[in-house]
Parts: structure tokens; C-alpha cells; sequence
């Protein structure tokens, strides 16, 4: 059973979100082209993205090694 922390999951993790985001960047873009565009769910799309890139990050930083003081 692989731990929740392993890199090949976090790897695969990270793929996912950002999959995702490209998603949202894509249905944003779209939302805000069509008229008239629905603000509130640009505004709730665009906050799941920032959700999403900051936990890209914080993955991201797990992955990486520790560097030394």
C-alpha cells in the first residue's frame, strides 16, 4: 500500500490538479466570452483555480528537497 506522501503519488496528485486547472482556465475563458457573461460563476470557477494552484504548490514543495540552512 503506497503512503499518502510517496512522490510517485504526489507526482500523479499534481498531474490531476493540473489537468484540472487547465480545465477551469478553458471553461473560464469561454464563460467570459459568452454573452453576458454569468459573473458569479467566473468568480466561483476562477477561486476553485487559485484553490487549485495553491495546492499545485504546496505539493510541489513536498517534492522537493530540503535545502540545508
Amino acid at each position: 500500500m503506497a503512503l499518502p506522501d510517496d512522490p510517485d503519488n504526489l507526482h500523479a496528485r499534481i498531474h490531476e490538479l493540473r489537468g484540472e486547472h487547465r480545465d477551469l482556465d478553458t471553461a473560464i475563458e469561454h464563460l467570459s466570452l459568452s454573452p453576458p457573461p454569468d459573473e458569479l460563476m467566473l468568480r466561483r470557477l476562477k477561486k476553485r483555480r487559485l484553490q487549485l494552484r495553491d495546492r499545485i504548490i504546496t505539493l510541489e514543495r513536498m517534492l522537493a528537497p530540503d535545502e540545508p540552512a
